[in-house]
């Protein structure tokens, strides 16, 4: 099942290895739609790799809900199961050791790698969110400024599901942002008069 009033996505799977192949479209495809195409790959990569940890390492079952957020300068990407244990970031293996081709154990470093930030936080006795998010691009934070407000009668109505606390404060450093500040700085106007 996928809703997605305004800026909200929801996604129930089961983490199998032909679903994450779905999902991954369908995340490419909401982006698209919010016109965050700058940040598809990233988050198709981030979600996969937490789908895997989900269908590696859950239990009792493997099901849980995808969910993307876009606040007006953030993309959250979560992935919702029913297994409590928090994950553990593998140690970095030494270099002169580390198989080059390893098919896993990379999962929540790659995850730190293409995100601003990540974390993971308990969901109730029997459940946990693991998240991470992506700065949106400048052009997209114009166009949500820009965005017309709907009134009542126009709100699409969201499905209703059990209320989800916010992720948590981010623990880890956000990466340098001066760029970004640099990027959405005002030109200074010039006038069409000859001095």
């Amino acid at each position: 099942m996928i809703s997605h009033p305004s800026r909200h996505c929801t996604v129930e799977l089961q983490a199998l290895p032909s679903r994450i192949g779905q999902v991954r479209r369908i995340v490419s495809a909401q982006l698209r739609y919010w016109h965050m195409d700058p940040l598809i790959d990233r988050a198709a990569l981030g979600v996969t790799e937490l789908l895997s940890n989900v269908h590696r390492h859950a239990r009792p079952d493997k099901s849980c809900t995808v969910e993307l957020e876009l606040v007006v300068d953030r993309l959250t990407v979560s992935v919702r199961d029913h297994d409590p244990r928090l994950p553990v970031v593998a140690d970095a293996p030494d270099p002169a050791e580390a198989a080059p081709l390893a098919t896993c154990g990379r999962g929540l470093a790659m995850v730190a790698a293409v995100s601003e930030s990540w974390g993971a936080r308990p969901d109730g006795d029997d459940g946990k969110v693991v998240w991470f998010t992506l700065p949106a691009p400048p052009s997209a934070r114009r166009q949500a400024a820009r965005a017309p407000r709907r009134t009542a009668e126009q709100q699409p109505v969201p499905r209703i599901t059990e209320a989800q606390p916010a992720p948590p404060p981010v623990a880890a450093a956000p990466r340098p942002v001066a760029a970004r500040a640099a990027a959405v700085a005002p030109v200074p106007a010039r006038s069409a008069v000859p001095g």
